[in-house]
């Protein structure tokens, strides 16, 4: 079950919609729960309208079959800048040693263009940052919500039934299914065979 606010998702869902109508060939957003628990410092650590663009570049590459990124996701290519001006994100002039051009913002034009969906996706999640503040005063929820982790903090290989897999944080995909866009079914981490008689 997700712990997603209907609010927030909903936000998400219609702030992709939103840039689906200009980007039409990106895909559908199959889970917006997994964007709200992850933290990278490869595409940014905060959700906002920005990482959300961000995150549609993605899609767009993978739509067109394009590799926007190497060394595990982490460093982001020039081909990942071509899409990324295409949807209204500016740039460094150099690329970051470690993540290349993965610290974009939203240029004037985007800024313009995405304005009542940017303010309502911010009110979205100042309710939700609340919501979570209000949440964890109440709650112990480990040393990893201390330092500022994801929950979890590293990423393992979650395998759908038809051989692709994802890299994922077991927290996010513990909200909500993840649904593999090939054969439309949930994507899963293997148990480690061994592990239960540890």
């Amino acid at each position: 079950m997700s712990t997603t606010p209907p609010v927030l998702a909903a936000e998400l869902a219609g702030a992709w919609a939103d840039i689906q109508r200009h980007h039409p060939e990106l895909p559908d957003l199959a889970a917006p729960e997994s964007l709200i628990g992850e933290s990278s410092s490869a595409c940014g650590h905060e959700l906002s309208f920005e990482r959300l663009l961000h995150e549609a570049v993605h899609g767009i590459a993978a739509a067109r079959g394009v590799r926007d990124t190497s060394r595990a996701g982490r460093y982001h290519n020039r081909r990942f800048l071509a899409i990324a001006e295409e949807l209204g994100l500016d740039h460094p002039e150099e690329p970051h040693p470690s993540s290349g051009f993965s610290l974009v913002t939203l240029n004037p034009e985007a800024k313009r263009r995405y304005r009542p969906t940017i303010e309502r996706l911010q009110r979205a999640l100042k309710a939700h940052s609340a919501a979570t503040a209000a949440d964890s005063a109440r709650s112990f929820r480990g040393p990893a919500a201390r330092h500022g982790s994801s929950g979890g903090g590293v990423r393992v290989k979650a395998v759908c039934d038809c051989g692709r897999n994802v890299r994922v944080v077991p927290s996010v995909l513990a909200q909500a299914p993840i649904v593999c866009g090939g054969c439309g079914k949930p994507f899963r981490i293997p148990e480690v065979v061994g592990a239960a008689a540890s």
